[in-house]
């Protein structure tokens, strides 16, 4: 009777957090993972200060990223983590106060050792991404920096230039701690301060040690 009470109580907090919880985990999922992942995401985030703790719908690239590599990047923070041996993954996004600022947040876990490959495959595509131009006020350029001191493994990356005729730019930061991968984008205008896209990781890599 208790265990029955118990997975009925996590089948409802998975429906109440399914509007913010990102693409489902596939035929593999872990249904405790999945429900511990998008409490994380929705049950009042620890965010840096200037960022909303109300979760809303995962970040979606506001361009069309033709090059395949450069897509490979970005999709994990919308929610589209690599797929081999998923067993959970939720996203979502979350306002800041600066202009234009946005951070879109994705987690994932995978069974064995396939985090490791995936953030190993993920860096060869950021290696591998060098430009965005759609031919219509969209052109972004990609420089990928070097991040030190966040998870057991990172790779970063800018895109900086116009989105649609504006200034725009994009922080990209991905990690590998133990099992889990965490995507990150910090989206504003001109410039977005790697610092702060840092201390967004450290924030959520915070909230899944809890």
């Amino acid at each position: 009777m208790e265990r029955g009470l118990r997975i009925i109580a996590a089948a409802l907090l998975m429906a109440g957090l399914a509007a913010c919880g990102g693409e489902s985990a596939g035929p593999d999922i872990d249904e405790q993972a999945q429900v511990r992942l998008r409490e994380i995401l929705n049950k009042d985030p620890k965010l840096p200060e200037g960022f909303t703790a109300r979760a809303q719908q995962p970040w979606k690239t506001p361009f069309a990223a033709g090059d395949r590599d450069c897509r490979a990047v970005l999709a994990p923070a919308e929610g589209r983590a690599p797929q081999r041996a998923l067993t959970a993954q939720a996203a979502a996004s979350y306002p800041g106060n600066a202009l234009g600022e946005t951070a879109g947040i994705g987690l994932a876990r995978y069974s064995g050792e396939e985090a490791a490959w995936h953030i190993d495959d993920l860096g060869k595509a950021l290696r591998s991404c060098h430009a965005v131009d759609t031919g219509a006020g969209t052109e972004l350029r990609v420089q990928t920096r070097p991040v030190g001191g966040v998870g057991d493994e990172a790779v970063a990356g800018t895109l900086s230039g116009r989105l649609n005729g504006y200034p725009y730019a994009l922080n990209v930061l991905l990690v590998r701690e133990g099992d889990t991968l965490l995507s990150l984008v910090h989206t504003g205008m001109n410039q977005v301060d790697p610092r702060r896209t840092e201390q967004l990781a450290q924030s959520v890599l915070g909230m899944t040690r809890a």
